[in-house]
C-alpha cells in the first residue's frame, strides 16, 4: 500500500514499473531543473510505464508528493519529457477509437443499455463477492478522490451558456457548496465503509495501469486547451453512462450488506447524474458546438476514447476475476 505522510497527507512517491517511470522518479527526488530524462519512449502505449510515469506527472498539479518541491509542476525539461509520453499516448486513442464527427450517434449509443448486458457493473450486481468488490473500489479510488477536479480545468476555457451549465454539474460534484456532500468526500466515506483505507492515492500501487489509464485521459485533456473538446467529451460520456451502472452498483451492495456509507455514494449518483446527462448534451456540448463547431470530432473522440479505456478496464477486472485471481497488482 503507498503510504502517506499523515501531516500533510502527501503519497509519496511509488516504485518505478520501468525506465521512464524511473527517470521521472529519480528526477523528482532531487531539485529542479530535470536532467537524465530519455529524449524518446518507444513503449507500449498502454503498458505499466507509461502510465505510471504520466500519472506521476500530472499528480504535481493535484496534489503532489510528500517530499517533492513544489516547483517541478512547471519544470520545462519534466514537461517536455511528459509531453513525450502524451504524444504516445494520443497517438494510440486515435488510432484505436473510429473517429468520425457523428456526435449525436455517439451519444446515442451510450443511452442504449442492453437487455442481456454485461460488464463490471453486471458481475457485481448479479455473482460478484466482497472481495471483487473491495477490488473495484480500491482501483476506482484513484479517481474518485479528486473527483470533478479534472473537468474544472475546462471552465475557463468555454464561453456563454456552456460554460455556465458546466459549472452548474461541476457545482453538484463539489457538494453543492458543502464539503461533506462532496463526491470526493461520499467516496472516502464508502472506502471507510468498506474497510479500505480512504486516504488519498492510498492504493496508487495496487493499480494496474489499465486504471491509471483512464484517469490519465481526463489529466491530458484537462492540462490542454487544444483538447477542452476531448475534455467536455469525457465529463459527458461518464455522465451519460453513470447513473445506470451506479443503480447497479447500489443493488450489488445492498445484497453484499455493504455499509450503507457505501450505497450512498452510487444512489447520490443516480438521481444527480440522470439529471446532469440532459445538462451536458444540450447545454454543454450543444452550446459549445454551436459557438465552435470546428470541435466536434474533438468532443466525439473525447466519447470514444472515454469508451476505450473503460471497456479496457472492464476487461481486464472480469477476465482476472474470471480466473479467480486478484485484477491489482498487488493483493488488498
Amino acid at each position: 500500500m503507498t503510504t502517506v505522510d499523515p501531516a500533510v497527507d502527501r503519497a509519496v512517491l511509488p516504485a518505478p514499473r520501468g525506465p521512464l517511470s524511473a527517470a521521472v522518479l529519480d528526477a523528482l527526488r532531487g531539485d529542479p531543473p530535470a536532467t537524465g530524462l530519455p529524449p524518446h519512449a518507444s513503449t507500449d502505449p498502454y503498458g505499466e510505464d507509461l502510465h505510471l510515469a504520466l500519472h506521476v506527472c500530472y499528480e504535481l498539479h493535484y496534489q503532489g508528493f510528500a517530499g517533492v518541491s513544489d516547483t517541478w509542476e512547471w519544470d520545462p525539461g519534466l514537461l517536455g519529457f511528459r509531453a513525450v509520453l502524451e504524444q504516445v499516448f494520443l497517438d494510440a486513442l486515435r488510432a484505436d477509437v473510429p473517429g468520425g464527427a457523428d456526435i449525436d450517434g455517439v451519444l446515442d449509443a451510450l443511452l442504449v443499455e442492453p437487455v442481456d448486458g454485461v460488464g463490471v457493473s453486471h458481475f457485481l450486481k448479479d455473482e460478484g463477492e466482497w472481495w471483487h468488490m473491495r477490488e473495484y473500489l480500491a482501483l476506482r479510488s484513484i479517481y474518485h478522490l479528486k473527483e470533478a477536479d479534472p473537468h474544472a480545468w475546462v471552465i475557463p476555457r468555454l464561453r456563454g451558456a456552456a460554460k455556465a451549465a458546466l459549472v452548474a454539474v461541476e457545482f453538484d460534484e463539489f457538494g453543492g457548496g458543502r464539503g461533506d456532500r462532496m463526491h470526493s468526500r461520499l467516496f472516502a466515506d464508502l472506502l471507510a465503509g468498506a474497510g479500505l483505507d480512504n486516504g488519498y492515492l492510498r492504493y496508487l500501487e495496487h493499480a494496474p495501469a489499465v486504471m491509471l489509464a483512464t484517469v490519465n485521459l481526463m489529466s491530458l485533456c484537462g492540462l490542454h486547451r487544444s483538447l477542452r473538446g476531448s475534455l467536455v467529451g469525457h465529463f459527458a460520456a461518464a455522465e451519460i453512462t453513470t447513473a445506470p451502472s451506479a443503480t447497479r452498483m447500489a443493488k450489488a451492495l445492498a445484497r453484499l450488506d455493504a455499509h450503507p456509507a457505501c450505497v450512498e455514494f452510487f444512489t447520490e449518483h443516480i438521481e444527480a447524474d440522470a439529471v446532469h446527462e440532459q445538462v451536458m448534451r444540450r447545454d454543454v456540448i450543444g452550446d459549445l458546438l454551436a459557438r465552435e463547431p470546428e470541435l466536434t470530432g474533438s468532443v466525439v473522440f473525447g466519447v470514444q476514447a472515454t469508451e476505450l479505456l473503460e471497456q479496457r478496464l472492464g476487461d481486464h477486472l472480469l477476465g482476472a476475476w474470471a480466473e479467480g485471481r486478484t485484477a491489482l497488482r498487488r493483493p488488498l
